[in-house]
């Protein structure tokens, strides 16, 4: 890339349209996220070749498990066969992996393949990969409030002390804030992803269903993210 352009230190991907996808091909649902794993791999290998430093992935949200019990139960198995198998190349290319999100109700073996992933890839120093599963932006605020009250209770903090970094310290992974939220099948809303960490953030809504958000769909958003003009409230220089 040329050495003027700028690439966002965090990127929030909504990983939208993997159902419709499926369906306009005569397929069910489900291959529609099969599809989605092969496309996640080839974005995920672009993104740590290029420098991205943060990426943080709307896997699976709080409001999801009111899906079909049977694509609900497709997900979690394609979750574990893929943070044990799938996703193995990461450790080879310094990816860290962290997890945000409720842990319950996710079934047991989920979380084993959650934990494994973490553990191996800790040391890693490269793209930080910040997957969101049984996620929602209302959820983490309220167990962030919880978690610092909690705090409050034991004598460990007191109330003057609560302010915007110790939020931010205190969220499911302490991340620099989202720079750009890309959305994929032109859907035009945030669905309760990271609301607070994107409260600057520039988004982009390309009509491609995920499956189909190639790495060559993901350059034409890094080349719009460059014509942004960010001002973060005030007039830019």
């Amino acid at each position: 890339m040329d050495k003027d352009f700028i690439l966002p230190n965090h990127v929030g991907i909504i990983m939208d349209g993997n159902g419709r996808w499926a369906k306009e091909r005569g397929m069910i649902r489900t291959m529609g996220h099969k599809s989605a794993i092969k496309t996640l791999k080839e974005l995920c290998l672009h993104m740590a070749d290029i420098g991205i430093k943060y990426a943080s992935l709307y896997a699976f949200s709080t409001e999801n498990f009111k899906r079909e019990k049977s694509e609900v139960d497709f997900l979690m198995d394609l979750f574990m066969d893929s943070f044990r198998k799938e996703f193995s190349f990461l450790k080879e290319r310094n990816v860290r992996v962290v997890f945000s999100g409720r842990r319950e109700p996710l079934p047991e073996k989920v979380l084993d393949a959650m934990d494994q992933i973490v553990e191996e890839t800790k040391d890693n120093n490269n793209l930080v990969l910040n997957i969101c599963i049984n996620y929602g932006s209302h959820a983490e605020l309220v167990d962030t409030t919880k978690k610092i009250c909690e705090k409050v209770q034991r004598g460990e903090l007191s109330i003057d002390e609560i302010n915007e970094e110790l939020i931010q310290k205190n969220l499911y992974q302490d991340l620099p804030p989202l720079d750009f939220v890309i959305r994929t099948s032109g859907e035009l809303r945030l669905s309760n992803f990271m609301m607070y960490q994107a409260s600057y953030a520039e988004f982009y809504f390309p009509k491609v269903y995920f499956p189909d958000f190639t790495v060559e769909e993901f350059d034409k958003a890094m080349e719009e993210f460059n014509h942004r003009n960010r001002r973060f409230g005030g007039v830019k220089s």
